[in-house]
């Protein structure tokens, strides 16, 4: 699996995922201030899981029914860096294979997976 972190990922995040073990690419190192879309676009491998904190995403997957390999959106408001990074490895390591192709969001006491929405 490959993580997409979005540029408004905390460094500590994707630092805590590397150290993990985990292949992330950095939207902050790869393409500071593309769109939303060249995003997407960044996650067309069929394996890649894009790790966001911008709601955007879900009006772009559910509205405007745009293709994507994975999202996991991030609701930690509050939360202190250190723990974020924690459950972020948390929900990868344990839950990674099942995001990839669907919407999920991470709460500070909650992961929900939906699969890929069905769209005529």
């Amino acid at each position: 699996m490959i993580l997409i972190a979005d540029e408004n990922i905390d460094r500590p995040i994707v630092d805590k995922l590397r150290h993990c073990g985990h292949s992330v690419e950095y939207v902050a190192e790869l393409a500071p201030g593309i769109t939303d879309n060249e995003v997407l676009e960044l996650c067309s491998s069929p394996d890649a899981l894009l790790i966001t904190a911008d709601k955007d995403f879900g009006d772009l997957v559910y509205r405007d029914g745009r293709l994507h390999s994975g999202v996991l959106l991030l609701r930690f408001a509050g939360l202190p860096t250190h723990l974020k990074a924690e459950r972020v490895a948390w929900a990868v390591q344990e839950h990674g294979s099942e995001m990839v192709g669907g919407f999920s969001v991470l709460a500070p006491s909650t992961l929900r997976i939906r699969p890929r929405p069905a769209f005529n």
